[in-house]
């Protein structure tokens, strides 16, 4: 059968060690944006509407892509979610960086933002990675 690529890619030790680390990052996230969703209403950018809700949706986004990175068949479809969504909240991250919004218990310093605001897209490239979504740098050229 031609046409679009349906199968994922391989699992080595380090993507499924990155998709436990996700699994728990992103859980731990969700869980802290449904636990406290008013500490977080500083740093969303004055354009997002319904601000609350809007972190209430991600903490369920970040509780169900973790929870779909530990299935087979939603693997794939997670990662997607997760860079996608990673690329979405950047604009949040910027907003606190620039205005230095402090969020406790985060640190507030450049020693902290800047890190986090360059690491942003190793996170993204982390969910398409471990979600089986991409081989890139390590499997070479897809057909």
């Amino acid at each position: 059968m031609t046409g679009a690529r349906t199968t994922q890619a391989p699992d080595g030790p380090g993507r499924v060690w990155l998709r436990r680390g996700l699994v728990g990052l992103y859980g731990l996230v969700g869980a802290v944006h449904l636990a406290s969703p008013d500490t977080l209403m500083p740093i969303m950018p004055a354009w997002v509407p319904e601000p609350r809700l809007v972190i209430l949706g991600t903490g369920l986004c970040e509780i169900a892509g973790a929870l779909a990175l530990t299935s087979p068949t939603w693997r794939r479809a997670a990662g997607i979610g997760l860079a996608l969504y990673a690329l979405c909240v950047w604009p949040a991250n910027v907003k606190q960086a620039i205005e230095g919004i402090v969020v406790p218990p985060l640190p507030d310093s450049w020693w902290y933002h800047g890190p986090r605001l360059a690491f942003q897209p190793v996170l993204i490239w982390v969910g398409l990675y471990a979600g089986g979504a991409i081989d890139w740098p390590f499997g070479g050229a897809r057909r």
